[in-house]
């Protein structure tokens, strides 16, 4: 295995998603969250997701530290932390 890798991922409190999710308590929508990942990893290609976890909420304007390592089988596991916490974890694999 290799090393891992960081990153971090800023959720910011005016994308359009944030609005409705929730109104008077706004949380960040874990799509959104994944989307950001997504965008993040190197994976090249197509991508299987499979797993993803959602631990914990998420406010919008967190600054999410990313940490992923490749495997040897070809998949990327990753955590997502927010303030030292895990709040997302999963695995991808570039198909």
């Amino acid at each position: 295995m290799t090393n891992w890798n960081c990153g971090e991922i800023l959720l910011t409190a005016d994308h359009p998603s944030v609005a409705g999710h929730f109104p008077g308590n706004p949380i960040v929508p874990g799509a959104l969250m994944l989307d950001r990942i997504l965008e993040t990893l190197p994976v090249p290609g197509p991508i299987l997701i499979r797993s993803v976890k959602f631990l914990r909420i998420v406010r919008p304007g967190a600054m999410l530290q990313l940490r992923w390592q490749s495997r040897e089988e070809g998949q990327i596991h990753f955590f997502c932390y927010d303030r030292g916490e895990v709040v997302l974890t999963g695995t991808l694999e570039s198909k």
